[in-house]
């Protein structure tokens, strides 16, 4: 298969983003780390971050193995997948693990740095810290395009001749999106259990009870609270937005072989323009990342503005940047196509304007809820869920006419709905989730360099540094709050638009499966046909995907559900882990006398135990559940309720991962702005209820919310590789 030249760009920029990636690192470990209690704390943080992470990859190593074994059991002897798939799947779990460790441990090593620049300057605290950030969000992309750029090029070696091999191609990489959610949702999933019963257990016992600072060096579980930063919000997120950032050109790329499919070298266009438009998104990420400072005595609003500046810029080329690639390319309506992706790059944005106004102090829903801390804890909960609620609407709204208009976009605005302008434009909402993502090393760089400042900011309390520097890292704290909860939001709404670019990849490999097994259908003309003939609406007309076929209702009522029950396991788990945090902090401040004297050391290590044990323990039964409940509803509902279960999941999942993001954002916001010195400041009546407004949102936005997202991939992903399974039980 004759490759164009113009795909050579995408390895060309992923070896240029981990270039950049492996600079900035250089760079970083090149600064002054402090002193030599900086170091110390730093120590500890990074030992126990790598010792969590090792024993999480052991556990995830042998889910790996019997996965693999099972794909190869079903693709080898039973003939239902591609062969390619086992090994596909191995390597999206790897590469999405990778990218969480080189995040991690540029993180691990970066906090202290931040702290001993923000000694000097606001400035330098800030560039140390988002460009350690930038270290994640380059190694990222880099190793996407990387893995995605050898697949492409080893299939296209074993698959040539006509368009049916593109097809098969591209969905047979889409497979390697599996394995990367997979790796993902038990990083999520474990990290944020680990960081929420830390962090939980030293602010109840710490913070409420013991009425000391937080992040105070007598609090024994402040250590494994500043590691679960770390392995939940670094690790965690880089391999959550590895695969989203994956599936989303992934399943566009299969969507273009599809909709092309009968339009000769358009389609081999089509398959690539995703993975271009990702590549230069490479390099104007690159040029906003350097633009990024600001100046010293600079408020919120002026660091928020200063986040803004690089990454609108990097929006605006790449949006620019879309019109010359499609263009160039030569692809059919690339007018169209270039406004599907501006819709997605749009909605990007929005969805993070809304995130930063509902969490963000320096607006007003996070400061009524600041101010409702005077009349208790109780009205800050209240309030807190109330603005969560309420905050769902903006990115619903927005992901809602991003799809709306991608689609019309991409169709020419065919309002039929007929066969070929359905597949053009479940393209055009591919390629505006590709829009969305193709600047995440810059937007990944914002939300990693949250948990770099708070450890900035716990290494500077505990190492005892003058109040001016504390108050510098709790400036660039604040911000990372609110950088951090914009990243959520992001996340998620890149979810909804790659998932439902999913939902029509999932129809492509049920006909493949069908096609494998010699499987017939009938069309819309009465017709019998082969599957690989069957169109869209053939296709939803055979397996009766209507909403009074019943079996596509309870497959959606099964897919809201899911997102329910996977928030109930994953705040257990944390409420779990969190009550033997807080018995054993308030054990060390019972039997070991001298600790809130500072005449004793806590025992750091007993408590980052705690939350290791927890996490290994717990992340392992919702995760697995994730993986089952599509391969259940496949067999026993069918293909039209496999339907029905990725279109609940991912409405009632993309609503609920949004609330609780944004109210989890939003209290924690509201505790910043008490500890500024509003509504009576730090030790207030207000300031303790808002504590436990914080404590409550910690599960919320760093555990169950964030994980969302990516069940909602991983249940399209799993419905996607077990597609063989169904059609062996429903056709």
């Amino acid at each position: 298969m004759s490759i164009p030249f113009a795909f050579w760009l995408v390895p060309v920029a992923s070896v240029v983003a981990l270039g950049m990636a492996f600079c900035f690192f250089r760079s970083m470990m090149a600064a002054d780390e402090g002193s030599p209690r900086m170091r110390e704390i730093a120590g500890y943080v990074r030992s126990g971050a790598m010792s969590y992470l090792k024993q999480q990859y052991k556990v995830v190593t042998v889910v790996f193995v019997v996965l693999a074994v099972i794909f190869a059991f079903m693709a080898y002897v039973l003939k239902w997948q591609n062969p390619w798939v086992p090994f596909a799947f191995i390597t999206g779990g790897f590469f999405s693990g990778l990218a969480g460790f080189f995040g991690m441990k540029t993180a691990t090593y970066a906090s202290a740095r931040t702290a001993n620049a923000a000694r000097v300057s606001l400035d330098g605290g800030l560039k140390i810290a988002f460009r350690s950030g930038a270290v994640m969000g380059l190694t990222v992309v880099g190793l996407g395009l990387l893995d995605i750029a050898v697949w492409f090029l080893v299939l296209s070696q074993f698959y040539s001749g006509d368009s049916v091999a593109l097809i098969t191609i591209t969905t047979t990489m889409l497979t390697f999106g599996m394995g990367a959610s997979t790796q993902a949702l038990f990083a999520r999933v474990g990290g944020g259990i680990y960081t929420k019963a830390a962090d939980v257990g030293a602010d109840i016992v710490g913070k409420v009870e013991a009425d000391i600072p937080e992040d105070d060096p007598r609090n024994p579980a402040t250590i494994a609270d500043n590691v679960g930063d770390n392995v939940g919000d670094v690790a965690g997120m880089g391999a959550d937005l590895y695969e989203s950032y994956c599936g989303s050109i992934l399943s566009t790329a299969a969507l273009g072989a599809t909709a092309f499919a009968i339009s000769g070298d358009m389609q081999m266009k089509a398959v690539i323009a995703p993975m271009l438009i990702a590549a230069v998104g490479v390099f104007l990420s690159i040029l906003g990342i350097y633009l990024v400072r600001t100046k010293e005595g600079a408020t919120m609003r002026d660091l928020l503005r200063s986040l803004a500046i690089g990454t609108n810029v990097s929006a605006v080329l790449i949006a620019v940047a879309t019109f010359a690639i499609l263009y160039l390319l030569g692809i059919e309506n690339w007018l169209g196509l270039s406004f599907s992706v501006i819709s997605g790059l749009a909605a990007g944005v929005i969805i993070g304007q809304a995130t930063e106004y509902y969490t963000s102090h320096s607006y007003k829903p996070t400061q009524k809820i600041s101010e409702a801390g005077l009349t208790g804890s109780a009205t800050v909960i209240i309030k807190g869920i109330g603005t969560g609620m309420i905050s769902t609407c903006i990115p619903v709204v927005t992901i809602g006419v991003a799809i709306m208009l991608s689609y019309l976009c991409a169709n020419g605005f065919d309002m039929e709905m007929s066969a070929s302008a359905l597949s053009h434009g479940l393209y055009g909402i591919g390629i505006a989730a590709v829009g969305m993502l193709s600047t995440l090393g810059i937007t990944l760089a914002t939300d990693a360099y949250g948990p770099i400042a708070d450890n900035a900011g716990g290494n500077a309390e505990m190492s005892e540094l003058g109040e001016e520097v504390r108050h510098r890292t709790d400036a660039l704290d604040a911000l990372g709050n609110t950088t951090a909860a914009t990243g959520k939001g992001f996340a998620i709404g890149s979810a909804a638009l790659t998932a439902l670019a999913l939902l029509a990849s999932y129809i492509e490999e049920i006909k493949i499966a069908m096609e494998r097994t010699g499987t017939t259908l009938t069309n819309l003309k009465g017709e019998v046909i082969s599957a690989s003939q069957a169109t869209i609406p053939d296709f939803m007309n055979y397996f009766q995907v209507n909403l009074m076929n019943p079996r596509v209702l309870v497959g959606a009522f099964i897919g809201a559900m899911a997102a329910f029950l996977f928030c109930g396991l994953t705040m257990e788990a944390v409420g779990r882990a969190a009550q033997k945090m807080v018995e054993e902090v308030r054990r060390q401040f019972r039997e070991i006398k001298g600790i809130l004297d500072g005449k004793a050391t806590p025992d750091y290590g007993s408590c980052v135990e705690i939350s290791t044990r927890a996490a290994q323990h717990e992340m392992i039964f919702p995760s697995l559940l994730a993986i089952a409940i599509p391969i259940v509803v496949g067999i026993v509902l069918g293909v039209a309720g496999v339907l029905g279960l990725l279109v609940g999941g991912l409405a009632g999942g993309f609503t609920l991962a949004v609330f609780m993001a944004n109210a989890g954002g939003a209290w924690d916001n509201a505790k910043k702005m008490v500890e500024e010195g509003n509504f009576g400041g730090k030790g207030s009546f207000a300031h303790k209820a808002t504590i436990v407004g914080d404590t409550v949102g910690d599960p919320f936005k760093d555990t169950s919310g964030p994980s969302l997202n990516i069940l909602i991939k991983l249940m399209s992903m799993v419905s996607i590789v077990m597609a063989g399974l169904t059609v062996a039980f429903s056709c």
